[in-house]
């Protein structure tokens, strides 16, 4: 019997978020979150996302044995001004019985009809910057601090349950020593004297701190035309601000401006920190920090975590700006492989900004949808 309970308290919620490490114990692709942080992701009080969003957690249990997660989500910004009547889920893990997918499933039915919401789409977080997707190719490769891995049956359940794919993510990679940095050095020196632009590189965080709220709006602007997006509010802006430019290598910060100092475009790499991760258990102390400065400062491969230019510009080859700053940086810190996120397959404008790399699909991944 699957006996399924809502989480509502700090003992359940610990449970919660430490399921995946059960589940995944010793995997060689598996990346652990900081538990700490996870938790603090469903915290009302240090998560903005719920000044508009809400989220019900459950956990399925058998003979008092937990065996599967959900967390039931609805982005009210989403479903107000958008007018998308979708009920998310994401944190999904589960052992391979589609009986406990179909009992955690249910809830997330239960609660999109209590709001009269007509259709479910995930694995999704609250936002655009949260994980997303099910991993259904590249089994085999490791994954990343900003990503989850699932075992191959997840997406069986989901098919079976009648589930339909709605979106579709690409994740790459290339070799450094692939890259020819000619292609496109002499074009930036010329795009810069066109357009009157200029590159900005950084040596300490605390000098990229009054660029990040431009960044942002950028970001909004850049991505507001793909279906999927939700705009990041101010509060999550500061969240985000907080969370993640700290654990970044400054160097790994690019941005573009034009003549009278606007920004035009950004870039954020990440260090790789998934050995680091995976090191480190889930847990900061007594040694984690360790491991994650440590891959802060020498990891030999990089995430490209995010690009940003405004719309007016995407045409302009203002990338190639970008990446000349980067191919210097990478050269000097002896980086060996470039790892991409998770890119929409609808967005053509990304995926041409990477065809003079050689780079080769490692995993693919994909949101599911099925109407209440």
């Amino acid at each position: 019997m699957i006996n399924v309970r809502e989480v509502t308290t700090p003992e359940f919620l610990k449970a919660f978020v430490c399921f995946p490490f059960s589940l995944y114990r010793n995997h060689p692709y598996w990346v652990p979150p900081i538990i700490e942080e996870e938790m603090d992701s469903f915290n009302r009080d240090k998560n903005p996302a719920f000044e508009t969003a809400e989220a019900h957690l459950f956990l399925a249990y058998q003979e008092n044995t937990i065996v599967g997660r959900i967390a039931v989500i609805i982005n009210w910004n989403e479903v107000n001004n958008q007018q998308k009547k979708k009920i998310r889920f994401g944190w999904w893990d589960v052992i391979d019985d589609i009986e406990v997918t179909k009992a955690l499933l249910q809830k997330v039915y239960d609660i999109g009809k209590q709001n009269q919401l007509e259709y479910v789409e995930g694995p999704i977080g609250f936002s655009n910057l949260d994980k997303v997707g099910v991993l259904t190719e590249g089994f085999d490769f490791i994954g990343s601090m900003i990503t989850w891995y699932n075992y191959p049956y997840y997406s069986s359940h989901l098919e079976q349950l009648g589930f339909v794919k709605e979106k579709e993510y690409h994740e790459s990679s290339f070799s450094f020593s692939n890259v020819k940095p000619e292609v496109y050095n002499k074009a930036q020196e010329l795009i810069k004297k066109r357009y009157g632009l200029k590159a900005l590189n950084f040596k300490k965080t605390k000098d990229i701190m009054p660029y990040v709220d431009q960044m942002f709006d950028l970001f909004n602007t850049a991505y507001a035309n793909l279906t999927s997006f939700v705009a990041i509010t101010d509060s999550q802006r500061d969240y985000f601000k907080r969370k993640y430019i700290p654990f970044i290598n400054p160097e790994y910060i690019k941005f573009v401006m034009d003549k009278d100092d606007n920004m035009v475009a950004f870039s954020i790499v990440m260090p790789s920190f998934s050995e680091a991760l995976q090191k480190s258990k889930g847990k900061i102390f007594p040694f984690g920090w360790y491991h994650m400065l440590k891959a802060r400062k020498y990891s030999k491969e990089v995430v490209f975590y995010l690009i940003g230019i405004l719309p007016e510009y995407q045409s302009k080859g203002v990338t190639a700006i970008i990446f000349d700053e980067y191919y210097k940086t990478f050269k000097a810190r002896g980086i060996e492989r470039c790892i991409r996120t998770p890119e929409l397959e609808e967005n053509h404008a990304i995926h041409n900004l990477w065809k003079n790399f050689d780079s080769k699909i490692t995993r693919r991944r994909r949101t599911y949808r099925k109407d209440l």
